[in-house]
């Protein structure tokens, strides 16, 4: 930078800039905003003892950034603060999902807008801000290869719970998470205590077991892993274990009890959609990829394409579904799709098996 260029930019403490960024973040809409210095994670051995396990199962990214999520220099060089922001989804207890088995339940993350776009567009802002500082800056909403819940509980957003997820007095686990990589040097803030204490309400919720010991998660047995990540067939064994759960899972963190001082959000992208919380199992069955792509724009939903989501469909009637659904799954059964035609065999003989077997004989 020549020196004329460097004597126009503002002169500010790092305190004074940083309380202007948590009033400028506020502005935005961000619920909480804080700093951790740039430094290694503290759980970085962890990780990498997990990948080693093969605990990450298919999320081969995992494997591929596990250097740079083990380094922060590795991401952005000379990078000495990491700016994490916390945004609200929780839609309040009067916003829910059918009661009725024969509507999919879907993750609360994924019931409005793709979070993806929405805190990324206001990270940006906040990057521009900080360019006016002569900050150079590196902005990640759940994309880049960093520990970001490491982070997060060093700069005191929250705690890390017994399920691995961050937990904050004020939001309980209902929040989105933003990092801000910058060259400014800010002030860091305190990491808050655990306040989980002997509880593991979220351990004993867990459906299929994913979370083995506290702060472990196998994400190989994971629900949102089998209905999210995972590209091929769902295991056999976890089937039945996923209900009619088809597009991730809230279990864990509908167990955890600092959920009842959660506020509803601000934020009105993320307000729940018909088509995440009223249609039928069996209406999903009649989309083709087209009609997937429209009732799905700017979705989180959109990633996992219309193979994976008429897959999970198809699991959820197979464990939820009668006689009347058969129609609809024998018809995706001869799916050109081989992901979707498994899965829907699988489905009807599940159902003929149960709602078809003769009644014991009684006496």
């Amino acid at each position: 930078m020549r020196p004329e260029a460097d004597s126009m930019l503002p002169r500010i403490s790092g305190q004074e800039l940083k309380r202007e960024l948590i009033a400028f973040a506020r502005e935005l809409g961000f619920d909480s905003c804080r700093v951790a210095a740039c430094a290694p994670p503290p759980h970085a051995t962890e990780f990498r003892n997990w990948l080693r396990e093969g605990a990450a199962g298919e999320m081969h990214y995992m494997m591929r950034g596990e250097e740079k999520r083990s380094d922060p220099q590795k991401v952005l060089l000379g990078a000495k603060s990491i700016v994490v922001v916390a945004l609200n989804y929780w839609q309040g207890e009067q916003v829910r999902q059918s009661q009725d088995p024969a509507t999919g339940r879907i993750a609360r993350y994924a019931w409005g807008d793709d979070y993806h776009g929405v805190v990324k567009s206001k990270l940006d802002k906040i990057d521009n801000f900080l360019r006016e500082f002569a900050g150079q800056q590196k902005c990640y909403v759940d994309t880049g290869p960093i520990l970001e819940r490491d982070h997060a509980a060093q700069a005191g957003i929250g705690w890390q719970g017994k399920s691995t997820m961050l937990i904050d007095p004020r939001l309980g686990t209902w929040f989105f998470l933003g990092e801000i990589l910058t060259t400014l040097d800010l002030p860091p803030d305190d990491p808050q205590p655990d306040r989980c204490g002997k509880c593991e309400r979220c351990i004993k919720a867990c459906p299929t077991g994913a979370i083995t010991a506290p702060h472990r998660l196998d994400a190989r047995r994971c629900i949102s892993y089998l209905t999210i990540e995972l590209k091929g067939s769902i295991p056999l064994e976890f089937r039945p274990l996923i209900g009619n759960r088809i597009f991730g899972c809230d279990d864990c963190l509908d167990a955890c009890p600092w959920n009842r001082f959660a506020k509803t959000s601000r934020e009105h992208a993320f307000s729940a959609r018909h088509t995440t919380t009223d249609i039928s199992l069996r209406d999903y069955l009649k989309l083709n990829d087209a009609e997937f792509a429209v009732l799905f724009r700017n979705s989180p939903i959109k990633r996992v394409k219309r193979r994976g989501f008429l897959r999970n469909v198809c699991v959820a009637l197979g464990n939820v579904g009668d006689l009347s659904d058969l129609p609809a799954l024998e018809h995706v059964a001869a799916d050109a799709e081989p992901l979707i035609a498994e899965h829907a065999a699988w489905a009807v003989n599940q159902i003929q098996e149960r709602c078809l077997m003769p009644a014991p004989e009684v006496g």
